[in-house]
């Protein structure tokens, strides 16, 4: 049951595959008032008929490489002001920034960079952290909704292999660090308020049937500033929700 207004975030893989994969069901189904999305793959959002019948507005922020990257937030609440930058030239010309001003809030879907499993991008990814991390800092008086894909597990309860991988891309003591300064600017992990239990992820490889065999991570968050967390009524992962190699996570909460 849907408890205030509902906040969903999405790493669709390719919004056009997600289409073809059942998205615009699961998403009337789900019911949210906000949907971030992540890696779009695409330079437009044309939503289907049932959506905009549905009250939604799309705001995209395509990559300019196309085919890649890229960012969106359909809404069925007017923003005051939406914007795409976050200061990081590279950061900002995939499309992985969106801001989106209301009246009571600010809500932000970011798409934070991989690394590479060979590390090659590891630089871009810590750099494009500290952008991120120095311009929250400058909010810290806005009531703050982050949302997105942050390509990083923040404990050994949030991936199903946690000894393998403690110095493998998206588990490094330098990832991880990130979003514990993250914490210490007093963002709310919305999940942990809620479930404190292993086995909950977001994301699982493609090979070795990890999904069926829930040999996942929890990479995707919605984070609330310090003076949203009283407000939180609940917080969810939809690991049933297929079309993508990552799945839904959302809250409810009182604004």
């Amino acid at each position: 049951m849907k408890l205030g207004m509902r906040v969903i975030s999405w790493n669709v893989c390719g919004l056009r595959s997600a289409y073809e994969k059942g998205f615009s069901e699961e998403l009337k189904r789900i019911d949210a008032d906000l949907i971030c999305l992540q890696e779009i793959r695409a330079s437009s959002v044309a939503l289907p008929l049932d959506l905009a019948a549905l009250g939604y507005q799309a705001y995209p922020n395509p990559s300019r490489r196309r085919g890649f990257h890229g960012t969106a937030v359909m809404a069925r609440l007017r923003p005051l002001r939406v914007s795409r930058s976050l200061g990081h030239p590279r950061f900002d010309s995939e499309g992985r920034f969106m801001r989106l001003d209301f009246p009571d809030f600010v809500l932000i879907n970011v798409y934070m960079p991989h690394g590479g499993r060979d590390k090659r991008d590891m630089g871009y990814k810590l750099e494009a952290y500290e952008a991120l991390l120095e311009y929250l800092s400058g909010l810290s008086s806005a009531n703050i909704i982050l949302a997105g894909d942050f390509n990083v597990a923040r404990e050994p309860i949030d991936l199903a292999r946690p000894r393998e991988n403690v110095n493998n891309t998206m588990f490094t003591p330098e990832e991880r660090e990130k979003l514990a300064r993250l914490i210490e600017l007093g963002f709310v992990d919305s999940f942990r308020e809620f479930c404190r239990d292993g086995g909950h992820y977001t994301w699982w490889p493609w090979s070795y049937r990890a999904r069926e065999r829930n040999l996942g991570w929890r990479i995707d968050y919605i984070f609330v500033s310090r003076g949203l967390k009283d407000r939180l009524r609940d917080a969810f992962i939809l690991p049933e929700v297929r079309g993508s190699d990552h799945c839904p996570v959302g809250i409810d909460i009182e604004i």
